[in-house]
C-alpha cells in the first residue's frame, strides 16, 4: 500500500504535471473553456449571481463550493468588496471569503472587474489546484491535508492564521501530537504555544515544508489508517467571526439573492 507521504510527494514534485492531467478532464476542461469564454461579459455582481456555471466554478475555485447556496451572503461579500477595514468579509475569520472579494472586486473596479488576469487565468488555476486536492484527498485524506498545507504555507505569518483555518490546525497539531484537550484552551494561549513550538518562517523554505509534511504524514498515517474520513469537514467554509444576530439578517435576504 502507497503510503500518505509518498502520495504527497509524486503529485507535489511533479505539480505542474499534476495540474496539467486535471486541466485535461473532459469536466474540468469544460467547465474552464466556458468560464474563460464568458468571464470577460460578466459587468456587474448581478451578472455574476445570474450565471451559474460562472458562478459555481469560481466559489470552488476559492475552496467556497459548499456556500454556493448563500446567494445573499456571497452577494454582500462582494458588494461590500475588502477596501474598508469595516467590509463584511474583513469581520469573517475565514480569509476565503477576503480572496473571493480580491479576485472579483466590483467594489473598486466596477465593470471592469473581471478583465483583469486574478479573475480570468487565475481563476482557473485556482480550479484545478482545488480539484487535484480534492480528488487527492479521495484515494488519501491526509494527501489533501498535505497538498493544502503546502499551497498556504507561504501565507502564514502567525500562529493565529493557523488556528483560523480548520485543515492549517490539523496538520500542526498532529506534527506537534497536541492532545484534544488543548483546543479548549484561550486561542491566544494555543496560538503561542504553536509560535514557541514552530518557527514559522521556516514555511518559507520549500525543502522545509516538505519535511514538515513528511513528519505529518507519518504521524497522520499513523493514527488515522482505520478511522472514517474526518478530513472533508475541515475545509468547509467558516461564517466565524460574524454575529448570529447577521446572519439571521443575511438569511432574510435569501429571496433577493437568487
Amino acid at each position: 500500500m502507497i503510503t500518505t507521504y509518498t502520495s504527497y510527494t509524486i503529485i507535489s514534485r511533479d505539480l505542474p504535471g499534476s495540474l496539467a492531467r486535471v486541466a485535461e478532464k473532459p469536466d474540468v476542461a469544460r467547465e474552464s473553456a466556458y468560464y474563460l469564454e464568458n468571464i470577460g461579459k460578466i459587468k456587474s455582481i448581478d451578472d455574476f449571481m445570474a450565471d451559474s456555471r460562472i458562478y459555481n466554478y469560481a466559489l470552488k475555485a476559492h475552496g467556497l463550493e459548499d456556500m454556493a447556496y448563500a446567494k445573499a451572503f456571497v452577494r454582500k461579500v462582494l458588494t461590500e468588496g475588502t477596501s474598508n477595514p469595516d467590509a463584511f468579509a474583513r469581520k469573517l475569520s475565514d480569509s476565503r471569503y477576503a480572496a473571493l472579494a480580491e479576485t472579483f472586486n466590483f467594489e473598486a473596479f466596477g465593470a471592469a472587474a473581471t478583465s483583469f488576469d486574478k479573475a480570468q487565468k487565475a481563476v482557473v488555476e485556482k480550479y484545478q489546484r482545488q480539484t487535484l486536492e480534492e480528488e487527492a484527498g479521495v484515494e488519501n485524506p491526509g494527501v489533501r491535508l498535505a497538498l493544502y498545507f503546502e499551497r498556504m504555507a507561504p501565507a502564514i505569518k502567525s500562529g493565529m492564521e493557523i488556528l483560523a483555518d480548520d485543515a492549517l490546525a490539523e496538520v500542526v497539531r498532529t506534527v506537534l501530537q497536541m492532545p484534544d484537550e488543548m483546543a479548549a484552551l484561550d486561542v491566544d494561549r494555543q496560538a503561542a504555544l504553536i509560535e514557541q513550538s514552530i518557527d514559522i518562517t521556516d514555511f518559507q523554505d520549500r525543502s522545509k515544508v516538505h519535511k514538515f509534511l513528511e513528519r505529518f504524514s507519518t504521524l497522520w498515517e499513523m493514527e488515522n489508517a482505520s478511522t472514517p474520513d474526518t478530513v472533508t469537514p475541515l475545509f468547509s467554509p467558516s461564517t466565524n467571526g460574524i454575529s448570529t444576530d447577521l446572519l439571521i439578517s443575511i438569511n432574510a435576504l435569501k429571496l433577493g439573492g437568487r
